[in-house]
């Protein structure tokens, strides 16, 4: 597995993610690596996670697929591109399009572990499967269409 997070490569200006932006403590600081050719990511659900007691909000499951999903885009590309994370021209990816299914209810303080899998890979395009397992048993599964960040969204005017 690699040692450096996807989204500790990101410029400062584009770390604030609510998900997964370094620069943002009040945030869930998900972390995703690469695991072969698959991608994964923990997560420790906190009290305020909740939905039921016991169980988590589908809302928090939702947005870490979203963020793996992503972080998973940039990823593939940068390697599909021959070129290694934070080097050069980061190849930054936002949300396309998020389909989440919900297969079990989600236990609440137990570790959470998000499987990617990547799908398909084009120029402006990636698309990703995220399976959401607590104890090795599947929760939620999700397609992030993730697309090239918008040159209106980056603050430096690059993408």
């Amino acid at each position: 597995m690699s040692k450096q997070a996807f989204q500790d490569c990101y410029p400062e200006e584009l770390s604030h993610c609510y998900g997964c932006g370094k620069n943002n403590p009040e945030g869930h600081q998900l972390k995703s690596y690469w695991d072969g050719d698959e991608t994964v990511a923990h997560f420790l659900p906190k009290s305020c996670h909740i939905a039921v007691p016991g169980f988590v909000y589908g809302g928090l499951l939702a947005s870490l697929i979203d963020c793996h999903g992503t972080a998973t885009a940039s990823a593939a590309a940068c390697r599909a591109a021959g070129m290694e994370m934070g080097t050069k021209t980061n190849f930054r990816f936002v949300t396309g399009t998020l389909n989440v299914v919900y297969l079990a209810p989600t236990p609440l303080g137990v570790e959470l572990e998000l499987r990617g899998v990547i799908v398909e890979i084009k120029k402006r395009k990636v698309v990703v499967n995220i399976t959401l397992s607590a104890h090795g048993k599947a929760c939620a599964k999700g397609q992030v269409i993730a697309v090239m960040m918008p040159e209106n969204m980056d603050p430096k005017g690059e993408s």
